[in-house]
C-alpha cells in the first residue's frame, strides 16, 4: 500500500495533536470494523473555530486525516467547517489508498460531531447527516 508524501508527513508529524481542556465542542466517532477512534476538540468563539485539536487511536491514515482535517478547519467559521468533505481531506493529502478512504470519512464525521456538540450547547438542534435530510451538498446528492 502506497501513501503520498503528504500522508506520511501528517502521520509522522501530526498537527494539532492533544486536547483542549476548556473546549466548548467535542466530537468522537469510531469505526467498529477497523477499530479507529477519532476525538476532536474545538474552541469556538463567535462561530469561528479559534483552536482545534485531536486524539486518534488508529492507523497511519486515520492519524493523517485527523491532522489534515483539523488544519483545514482551524480559523474557519462553523458553516465553513461543516462544508468540509472527506473528498477535500483526501485531495489535500494527495489521495488515499481505496481501503483507507473510510479514514477520511471518519475525519469529516468527527468535525461534524464536534460542531453538533457546540450547537446543542447553544440550545440549537443538531444537524443531521443522512440521506433523508442533508444539510450540505455531498457526493450522494445526485443519487
Amino acid at each position: 500500500m502506497m501513501y503520498s508524501e503528504k500522508v506520511m508527513d501528517h502521520f509522522s508529524n501530526p498537527r494539532n495533536v492533544g486536547q483542549i481542556d476548556n473546549a466548548n465542542a467535542v466530537g468522537e466517532v469510531g469505526n467498529a470494523k477497523c477499530g479507529d477512534i477519532m476525538k476532536i476538540y474545538m474552541d469556538i468563539q463567535d462561530d469561528v473555530i479559534k483552536d482545534v485539536k485531536f486524539k486518534t487511536f488508529g492507523c497511519g491514515a486515520a492519524i493523517a486525516t485527523s491532522s489534515m482535517a483539523t488544519e483545514m478547519v482551524k480559523g474557519k467559521t462553523v458553516d465553513e467547517a461543516l462544508a468540509l468533505t472527506n473528498k477535500a481531506v483526501m485531495e489535500a493529502l494527495d489521495g488515499l489508498p481505496k481501503e483507507k478512504i473510510h479514514c477520511s470519512v471518519l475525519a469529516e464525521e468527527a468535525i461534524q460531531s464536534a460542531i453538533n456538540d457546540y450547537r446543542s450547547k447553544k440550545g440549537e438542534a443538531p444537524l443531521e447527516n443522512n440521506c433523508d435530510f442533508c444539510y450540505k451538498k455531498c457526493d450522494n446528492s445526485d443519487k
